[in-house]
This record gives structure tokens, sequence and C-alpha cells, in this order.
């Protein structure tokens, strides 16, 4: 997870990495799926039934509605824009300034399981404060990251669920990926993983010619 801003001669520009959407990864669909606050600029005739609060056939002016990310977004990217979009709350100035503050004592699953790859869709709309949220991600992610990978390499007689259950998804994988390599080094430094072994192939057909040899 990357951003890069470039300074102009009016404003900051932001440029991201971001990945387009995955209609083939399980995880980005879920993620897809998160509600985002959004306020109608218009009438939308005949689909008042998707507003809970409401009892009426159309979708008035100035109302207000969390939608799924990927409907907001395709209701933003049109010439005109359907709706307007506000970030969930766990992405705005607050939370940002309590991220800034230490994020290393934040229950980050709590906030999002994907904090940090919501996070990264939520780029995509034009908003004031993307610039704000892009650098309070990547210093969250920077600022954690240190620990996580301490905690995975230390995690051998400890309880790995105590150490991740405040982690977001990415950093459990990171977790999970270091405390694998981690194995992986401690076999080689005590030669197992340098002994050769009979695969199971081999194995079973010397099983099946012992059989075949016996019964005939």
């Amino acid at each position: 997870m990357s951003y890069h801003t470039e300074s102009s001669s009016s404003t900051p520009r932001l440029y991201s990495n971001l990945k387009k959407d995955n209609y083939f990864d399980l995880d980005d669909i879920i993620v897809c799926q998160e509600k985002v606050p959004c306020t109608f600029q218009s009438t939308v005739y005949g689909l008042g039934h998707i507003d809970p609060g409401s009892n009426k056939d159309d979708i008035q002016e100035n109302t207000k509605m969390e939608l799924p990310y990927w409907l907001a977004k395709s209701l933003c990217i049109r010439k005109r824009k359907i709706v307007s979009v506000e970030y969930p709350n766990v992405y705005r100035s607050s939370y940002l300034q309590i991220l800034a503050a230490d994020a290393n004592v934040v229950d980050l699953h709590k906030w999002g399981p994907s904090y940090y790859q919501f996070g990264e869709k939520l780029l995509n709309f034009d908003h004031d404060d993307s610039s704000k949220l892009a650098e309070g991600l990547l210093q969250a992610f920077t600022s954690r990251f240190r620990k996580v990978m301490d905690s995975s390499q230390n995690a051998q007689y400890q309880d790995t669920f105590q150490l991740t259950e405040r982690l977001d998804e990415i950093e459990r994988k990171i977790f999970k990926l270091t405390r694998q390599n981690v194995d992986d080094y401690e076999r080689w430094q005590v030669g197992k993983s340098s002994q050769l072994s009979t695969s199971e192939a081999v194995l079973n057909h010397r099983k099946r010619k012992y059989t075949d040899d016996t019964i005939s």
C-alpha cells in the first residue's frame, strides 16, 4: 500500500496505485459490500423501496442513505453525480487523529476487519479529505508494521489469537506469513529442511506393487 503526493502551484495532488475492484476475489467482493454514507443529489423515481426508512415510491432529493460501496461508486462516476459521498466515521478526521497519536493501541479489527483495504477504496471518491485519509492510512500502517513483525517473530510460545485479535486482515496475513518464514528458517537451522524423504506417491506405488506381487 503506497501513496504519493505531488506539490503544485495550487494544492497537493494525490496519486495512488490503487487496484481496481476484483470480482474474482472473494475478499474484495466482501469489502465492496461495506456501506458508505450517501446523500442523493436529485430525485430518483421508482426506487423508494430501497430506502428502509421511507414508504414512498421515489427517493427524494437530499435523502441520506447508506449504500454498498460498489453501488455508491457507480452512482458517483457518472457525469451527473446522483449521490454525494461522506466517509464512514472511522475514516474521518477524529479517528485519524487517534491513529496519529498512537496507532499501536488501536483495535483496528473492531474499526473494520478490512480497514486498510476499504480505506483504499474510499480514495476512489472525489472527496476533499482524500489526501488526509491516504496519509493517515499510510502512517498507521507504517507505525504498526514493526510491532506486527516483532510479535510474529517472537510468537513461538505465545497465544497467537491474543496477538492478532486487534489486527486488520492485511496485518494478520503479514503475521501469518512472517511466522511461517520464521518456522521454516528454524527448521533449516536444525537441518530438518535438508533431510530427504520418500514422497507419498512413491510410497503408494510401492504398496500397490507389493500387493500385486503378493496376490500373483
